[in-house]
Parts: C-alpha cells; sequence; structure tokens
C-alpha cells in the first residue's frame, strides 16, 4: 500500500518504510532531475536490493554504509506503516482459534494465551515482521491492551527510540522489550526516556548494527534490567559501563567480533551471572610451546588467559557460553581447554549449556594443578610461587590448599601434537532407517563437515547435498544441535568424543 505524494510525511527522512517485502531507511525526499514528480532515495537493509550509493548523473542526493545500498523509489510503492492497535488487529484476526493456543517462550520464560475473549487480556503481543511504525491515538493502547508483559516488535517499521517510548510508556506491566533487525536512530537525551522503560527487565536488540558505545548511550534508559541479548551487532571493543547496567544478570554477546582484552571491561558489572561469549572470535588457547619454566611465552597465549582471569573476578558469574570460538589446547582436545576454564572460573556452574557436576569439577581442578605443577615449583611454589606465576594462575594457590601439593610422579609433562590425540569417536545414526545399525568411526576434530558427508555419501550412495545431519551429547540429553554449515570443522560444532551425531536425508 503505498502513498501519494502529498501524503508523504514532512519528516519522511530517517523513516523506515517497506517495499516489495524488503525493508529500508529514507535518506532523501524530492525531485531527482531530469525525471519529473518526486521521488524517495532510500537505503535498504539488504543492499542486495540496491542499485547504487545514493548518487544520480554525478549528483549526490544521499549516503550509503554499501555502495550498492540504494535506490530511488516512488512514494506510491512504499508503506510508511501503521500504528500499534491496527497491527494488532491485523495479526490476531487472521486465526484467532491458533494464535490463542499458542506457547509463547522469551527469555526462558513461558506464556499461554489461555482462555482470551478481547486484547485486554493479552499477556503478549507480538508482531515480529509487521509494518508497525508509530503508538497511533494518545491513551488508546493503555486501555485496549493494559495486560501486556512481553513485546515482540522484531524488524518492525519503527524509526526511533523515542517511537518506541510511546508505545511502552501506554504499558505499565511490560516486562520484556524484543526490538532485534530494528534500525532505531538513537535518542538526544536518553534519561528523558527513562520512564518508558522504568519496569524493563529484559530487552533483545539483536542485529540491530548497534556499537557498545551505542548500547551504553541507551542504558541510562533501562534502570531496572537484568537481561540484555545484543547478538550479532557491530560490538568490537567493549568499554567499561561505569554505573550503568548495574542491575544486569545476564548478557549475551554472541557473533559480535570482540576484541579480546576488551572483555575485561565487563568486571564492572557486579551481578553478572550468566555471560554468553559464542562466536565472538576469541583466539585460540594454546598452551606455550617453550617447556616449563622458560619465559618465552606466546603473548596471545597470555592475553586469551588473562581474560579468562579477569572473568573470575566477576563474584556472580555463574553461566558461560563461548561455543564456535577455538577454544583448544596445542594437543588438539577441546575438552582440555574446558577443563582449563572449569578449573579457573571455580564459581562457575553452568559451561556451555551443560551443568559442571561436583566430579567433574574436582578432575578438572586436579588435572590443573598437575598441567602446571612443574611450572608452579620452579617459580617457587613450596616457599611462595612468583608474582608471574600468580598473576597467571590466580587460583593456583586455593587449589593447592584444596587439595594438597602435587608430588612429582604426579606432574603431567605437555604432550606433543599427535594426530592420536585429536580424533573422536563418533557414532552415526539413522533415526529415518530403523533397518540400519548404527556406525561408528574415529575422525579427527579437525575435519570439516563437507568431508564427513562425503564419507557418509560412499557409506551410504546418498548425494552429499540431500544429507542433514544433527548432533546429541550424553551432557545434554534429549538436544539435538544443528550442523548447519559444511565448511566448519567438527570441534567448531564443540562435538566430542563419544557424541552422536544423527543422519537424515530428503
Amino acid at each position: 500500500m503505498g502513498v501519494d505524494e502529498a501524503e508523504v510525511p514532512v519528516d519522511a527522512v530517517g523513516k523506515r518504510v517497506s517495499c516489495g517485502g524488503e525493508r529500508a531507511t529514507v535518506r532523501y525526499f524530492g525531485p531527482v532531475p531530469p525525471t519529473a514528480g518526486l521521488w524517495l532515495g532510500v537505503e535498504w537493509d539488504n543492499p542486495d536490493r540496491g542499485k547504487h550509493d545514493g548518487s544520480h548523473e554525478g549528483v549526490q542526493y544521499f549516503t550509503c554504509r554499501h555502495p550498492t545500498g540504494g535506490s530511488f523509489v516512488r512514494p506510491a510503492k512504499v508503506s510508511f506503516g501503521v500504528d500499534y492497535l491496527t497491527a494488532v488487529r491485523q495479526e490476531y484476526k487472521i486465526d484467532s482459534e491458533e494464535v490463542l493456543s499458542e506457547e509463547i517462550s522469551i527469555s526462558k520464560k513461558k506464556l499461554k494465551w489461555g482462555n482470551i475473549k478481547d486484547f485486554e487480556s493479552l499477556p503478549s503481543v507480538l508482531l515480529s515482521r509487521s509494518d508497525v511504525s508509530w503508538s497511533g491515538a494518545d491513551g488508546e493502547i493503555r486501555t485496549t491492551t493494559p495486560n501486556v508483559e512481553w513485546l515482540d516488535l522484531t524488524g518492525t517499521l519503527m524509526s526511533c527510540w523515542e517511537d518506541v517510548a510511546t508505545i511502552s510508556q501506554q504499558l505499565d506491566r511490560l516486562e520484556g522489550l524484543q526490538l532485534s533487525y530494528n534500525r532505531l536512530r538513537l535518542p538526544p537525551d536518553p534519561s528523558a526516556l527513562r520512564h518508558a522503560f522504568s519496569a524493563l527487565k529484559v530487552v533483545v536488540l539483536n542485529g540491530c548494527q548497534l556499537t557498545w558505545p551505542q548500547i551504553l548511550e541507551c542504558a541510562p534508559m533501562w534502570p531496572q534490567l537484568e537481561d540484555l541479548c545484543v547478538e550479532e551487532n557491530s560490538i568490537t571493543e567493549l568499554q567499561r559501563p561505569e554505573g550503568l547496567l548495574q542491575s544486569l544478570k545476564s548478557l549475551s554477546l554472541s557473533s559480535n567480533p570482540l576484541v579480546q582484552d576488551s572483555v575485561l571491561s565487563l568486571s564492572a558489572l557486579p551481578r553478572l551471572e550468566q555471560l554468553n561469549l559464542s562466536k565472538t572470535g576469541l583466539s585460540v588457547i594454546q598452551f606455550e610451546d617453550a617447556a616449563p619454566g622458560n619465559d618465552t611465552v606466546s603473548s596471545l597465549t597470555a592475553s586469551v588467559w588473562f581474560v579468562v582471569n579477569e572473568l573470575a573476578k566477576l563474584p556472580s558469574l555463574v553461566r558461560l557460553s563461548c561455543r564456535g570460538n577455538k577454544l583448544v589446547s596445542r594437543d588438539g582436545n577441546p575438552k582440555t581447554a574446558n577443563q582449563m576454564l572449569i578449573a579457573k572460573l571455580g564459581q562457575l556452574v553452568v559451561l556451555n549449556s551443560c551443568e559442571i557436576h561436583a566430579d567433574d569439577r574436582r578432575g578438572a581442578e586436579l588435572d590443573y594443578i598437575k598441567m602446571f605443577g612443574e611450572e608452579w615449583l620452579k617459580a617457587g611454589g613450596r616457599s611462595q610461587p612468583s608474582p608471574q606465576f600468580i598473576c597467571e594462575h590466580p587460583r593456583y594457590q586455593a587449589l593447592i590448599s584444596k587439595y594438597g601439593a602435587p608430588e612429582e610422579g604426579e606432574l603431567r609433562k605437555p604432550e606433543p601434537f599427535a594426530l592420536k590425540n585429536q580424533l573422536l569417536k563418533i557414532t552415526f545414526v539413522f533415526p529415518d532407517d530403523a533397518n540400519r545399525k548404527p556406525l561408528e568411526k574415529k575422525l579427527p576434530a579437525s575435519m570439516v563437515v563437507q568431508k564427513v558427508k562425503g564419507l557418509l555419501y560412499r557409506l551410504l550412495k546418498v548425494p552429499a547435498a540431500d544429507l542433514r545431519l544433527t548432533y546429541t551429547s550424553p551432557k545434554m540429553v534429549g538436544t539435538e544441535f544443528e550442523i548447519d554449515s559444511d565448511l566448519k570443522t567438527l570441534q567448531f560444532y564443540s562435538i566430542e568424543d563419544g557424541d552422536q551425531v544423527l543422519v537424515r536425508w530428503s
């Protein structure tokens, strides 16, 4: 549904529009000679949809992030969206019986619609991918949907935080706000919008092209925030959130290209209990090639472990996820790195979605003592270890007090790299073919999924393109993890010795 030229908002520039099923931001409104009439210059969310950088015949009308992210379109081809209540009516008039039977799960909290006869009873409003762009008449939201606790505005036409605030300030019970895949302009004074988000406990801003300074700039708006999810953004360096986000208990930074050492700034979050650093590009954790006691230590190695040591200073951190990073030891075994993480982070209860049992912790801490025992002895351990050793292994002395000092015969020597040290015993099962027996294979952790499918093709005579793989772990019974990229390694997916790979085909 397009608009006439006369109906284009006077403040069109910066507004969000939909056109042909795609989302875009208006960057220009006016003439584009020598053509007649008025045009909208838009920057597409998907740059492949565009044609140029905002210029035409040598004139630059607007700029884009991507050199081919812009287009000129006629106003009649775009929609500037609808108000909140119109979007609610459009969304829930389609199949009310199906909608009312759905169970909603947001940030680990499950809600059921129950017996809903009107919008006043709605506990959640899900307007994902709708064309909602503004609040509508003042006060109507409060009287029509007064009991909303969770609001999903993923991928809408909201243009700025002020527009979001005009909706949220009318939802007195709102606790969770999902705003992923929007392009929201930052407010000039975030503190002025604090009243509109004062009860919020959960905010999700995945895929919004935000940087960490921009998130900190918005933080004063969320005084009671406990759960912040900012995955797939443009976050690289983490500045210290001084005086901000002090009530935060859960933070997900997954799929951001983080600068490694900047993770240390999270120590300013005293109540943080859960931290997700999966797929953030943390560098390889690798034991030094030098013999114990040699001062030639890779600065990269020291830097990575220094980050882990600093995380130990977060007093409330009990859950950590770092899947998809290259956290492996020199012997090629991901389990060694996991043991190091468990030993260094004494308060950790869950690592990579797996509960750390008492036996797991005891084994990891004892192995850690043996692994670095010789280095501890050479650093003067029996009397007083050197400051350098204490800096690199701040929990070591506490573990000595807990278990006792290692004896000479218990010390583990670094094993040379060998293929046998990184072979994984994997059982392939075929849930859609009851007559086919499980198949056990030993494969290197570094093998890419494409080669695994090639192996299965030779065994099954099923084209690799038709194969779909998932895996299960005895540590997470009943949960299947997708293996969705042929170019990633088994190690990338944290597949471990003894896991099962489920093979299906079309």
